[in-house]
Order: C-alpha cells, then sequence, then structure tokens
C-alpha cells in the first residue's frame, strides 16, 4: 500500500496539513518542525508527486544540476565547464538562473537532490550524466519532477527525455579511422564503465574489429577509471606486449593527454610508434603535443539542447518524452598516422 500524507503525520505527530505546509517549504513552519517531518518522510520512503501539487505552479525560475561527482572533482574534466556554456546559455535566454548541486559523495549528491526537489529550490533538473542504476533519477521519475538527462539512460528510456550523441557508432566510426590508416592492433582505453557513453563506445570499437574479421584482444582494453600511476601501469603493460597496440582509441581527451604524457616518458612516439583518438575535441586535443585526433561531440549543443528540452516541458506541463541525437565528426590531427 502507498505511503501517504496521513502515514507521515501520524508518525511526526503533525497534522496533514502541517505535512504539506512543509512540502511547499512554508516558512512559517518551524525548522525544527520541518525537521521531523522530513525525517518522517525518510523513514517511510514517502515522495510527493510534486507535478500534481499546486505548489508546482509556482516557479523558482531556477534550474538544478547534477555533477556526477563534487563538482571539485567535475570541473577538473573541461567537459563540464564547456556543457554548462551551453546550459546557461539557454538559460540566459529565458531569464532562469542555474542551481548546482553540492555534496562530494553519491549519498551527499542524492541528498542534495532531493533538498532541492523538496525544498522547491528549482523548476526543473539537467543531469550532466547518466550511468548505471543511479538512485537520483529513480527519485525524480518517483516524485514525477521535471528532468533532463545528458546521455541515454540505462534504463526506463521511454520515460525520460535524454540528449546524446550516438556513442555506439562514434567508438565505431574513431576505430574504423584507425582500420583505414592500416593498423590491426587497436587498442581500447576508457574510463568508469558504468557510465553509458563509456559502454557504448567500447561496443562500437568492438563491432569495428569484428566486421573486419579482427580478433579481439582483451588484454588491450581497459575500462576502469585509473589514478595516474595506474593508468601507467596499465600503458606499459600494453607497451611491453610482444605485439602491442599500434593505435588507441581512448575515451575522452583529458584521458588521453594522460596517455600522450605516458608515452613521452616512455619515449614511445605519437603517431611514429602507436596512434592516438580520443572523444570530445576540448580545445586541449588542438593544443596538445602532438595535437589529438578527436571525435567533437558537439558539447556546447548537449547543454542548450538539455536545457531547451526542460524549458519547453515546464513552459507546456507537457508529458511527452523525447530522444535527441547530437551529431559527431571526427577532428583529424597529428596523433594518427596516414600508413
Amino acid at each position: 500500500m502507498a505511503v501517504t500524507i496521513k502515514d507521515v503525520a501520524k508518525l511526526a505527530n503533525v497534522a496533514p496539513s502541517t505535512v504539506s505546509r512543509v512540502i511547499a517549504n512554508n516558512t512559517r513552519i518551524s525548522e525544527k518542525t520541518k525537521r521531523r517531518v522530513r525525517e518522517a518522510m525518510e523513514e517511510l520512503g514517502y515522495h510527493p508527486n510534486l507535478n500534481a501539487r499546486s505548489l508546482a505552479n509556482s516557479s523558482t525560475k531556477t534550474l538544478g544540476l547534477v555533477m556526477p561527482s563534487s563538482a571539485e572533482k567535475a570541473f577538473q574534466n573541461p567537459f563540464f565547464p564547456e556543457v554548462l556554456r551551453g546550459i546557461s546559455t539557454k538559460a540566459h535566454e529565458e531569464k532562469y538562473a542555474l542551481l548546482i548541486s553540492t555534496g562530494v559523495t553519491e549519498k551527499e549528491i542524492y541528498e542534495a537532490v532531493v533538498g532541492m526537489v523538496q525544498g522547491r529550490r528549482v523548476d526543473g533538473i539537467v543531469m550532466l550524466y547518466s550511468r548505471e542504476d543511479d538512485q537520483i533519477i529513480d527519485y525524480l521519475l518517483d516524485v514525477n519532477f521535471p528532468f533532463t538527462v545528458i546521455g541515454k539512460p540505462f534504463q526506463n528510456e521511454e520515460q525520460i527525455t535524454y540528449i546524446d550523441n550516438d556513442n555506439y557508432k562514434a567508438g565505431k566510426d574513431a576505430t574504423n579511422y584507425l582500420l583505414e590508416l592500416g593498423h590491426e592492433r587497436i587498442g581500447f582505453i576508457g574510463g568508469d564503465i558504468s557510465f553509458m557513453f563509456t559502454n557504448d563506445r567500447l561496443l562500437g570499437y568492438k563491432k569495428a574489429l569484428q566486421q573486419k574479421g579482427i580478433s579481439l584482444r582483451s588484454r588491450y582494453i581497459v575500462h576502469e577509471e585509473l589514478t595516474e600511476e595506474e593508468m601507467k601501469k596499465e600503458i606499459v603493460y600494453l607497451m611491453s606486449l610482444e605485439d602491442c597496440p599500434t593505435a588507441l582509441v581512448v575515451a575522452d581527451d583529458f584521458v588521453a593527454l594522460k596517455v600522450l604524457y605516458i608515452l613521452a616518458e616512455l619515449e614511445i612516439s605519437v603517431p611514429k610508434a602507436v596512434s592516438v583518438i580520443s572523444f570530445n575535441n576540448l580545445l586541449l586535443a588542438e593544443v596538445s603535443t602532438p595535437s589529438l585526433t578527436s571525435v567533437d561531440i558537439n558539447i556546447y549543443k548537449l547543454g542548450y539542447e538539455a536545457a531547451d528540452c526542460l524549458l519547453k516541458q515546464l513552459a507546456t506541463s507537457s508529458k511527452e518524452r523525447k530522444k535527441i541525437t547530437v551529431e559527431h565528426q571526427i577532428i583529424k590531427r597529428h596523433s594518427t598516422d596516414v600508413r
């Protein structure tokens, strides 16, 4: 049986109307009472359907943004400032402010999002990532709160508006480009495989090799989030193999720069000894040594479209869910060779 406001009121020893006012973040309710009611809601697993309540009609003119990790850590990767540039451009056009989630651990980030929603601090949320078994997406679906996702959802795809590249095709295209240059021993260096884009690019890499009749070498594949020391060990191992890779597909430019640095330390020439292609086409790719061949996924547009879709949901109260695919292209530079 579903938990109701009356159940929460009984546990918190308040009137049902008080629970409603706490959900609406009424300033006349004391912080002590709010805390007691919210603790009761959490204990019972009660999630109000905020869209069904009259309080949803009052706009904060603010969008919430959820990072995959702490903002401090996320901003070390230039992907996030660029995607935020796209989001903020659209938000500015519609005179909306942005509120970025705080927290270091997954639990803290989840609690921050619950606070955004139950405190009515934002009108909708943009998830800046997509990964397996994400409790934040489950929560937003459960309370029927407006949100969009940058990246393909792991599940409930038909219930979610999301903006993404065709990462399977992007991974396949990057691998095919190396195959066309004459490479057959091609490695893959990814990040955390629980993120959907990493998983899809890996699948595309595998499919490209399969279609060329090239056997998959599992020892060529690294798809974990590694420290710099661990990454160096993996690169040393790969390049010490008797049949070491002559080319590498790397999950993103940020990781690829670390790979280039390690290869330079090992005095392995790029692209003479090994070619490297990566993803995102950040400014770093253009100014690295050598400059990186990279798949441009149009990060700015991913952010702009995510904000645009969310704002249209808010303006129309539409329940229609959309899938928007942003095109990609390979930007050829000096880290890949013509064989």
